[in-house]
């Protein structure tokens, strides 16, 4: 399925600059980044779980916000885009 991350960590001391930099590394992982604090990521189930213990053991829940979309398995029909696009088909070849 197409997972949709996005976050937003407060950066305003050093250990936020640092989760950011955390979760955005973790993310790389798993998916393309599509924005600066946006990933899509095709994952399966237990794939989705296991990220996102992960990030919740990074963030600090006072302070910052981490979101899914789940956008399932027909995804192609659900996703519209305008202005700059970078070519990246979530089927294709990831390489990290």
């Amino acid at each position: 399925m197409l997972v949709l991350i996005t976050y937003d960590v407060n950066t305003e001391t050093a250990a936020g600059k640092k989760r950011l930099r955390k979760i955005a590394k973790e993310c790389v992982n798993y998916g393309q980044r599509v924005q600066n604090s946006v990933f899509e990521c095709l994952l399966d189930s237990s794939q989705c779980r296991l990220l996102q213990a992960k990030l919740l053991k990074i963030m600090d829940s006072e302070l910052d916000s981490l979101r899914f979309y789940y956008l399932g398995n027909k995804y192609d029909t659900k996703i519209e885009n305008f202005g700059r696009v970078n070519a990246y088909a979530p089927e294709g070849l990831l390489l990290v």
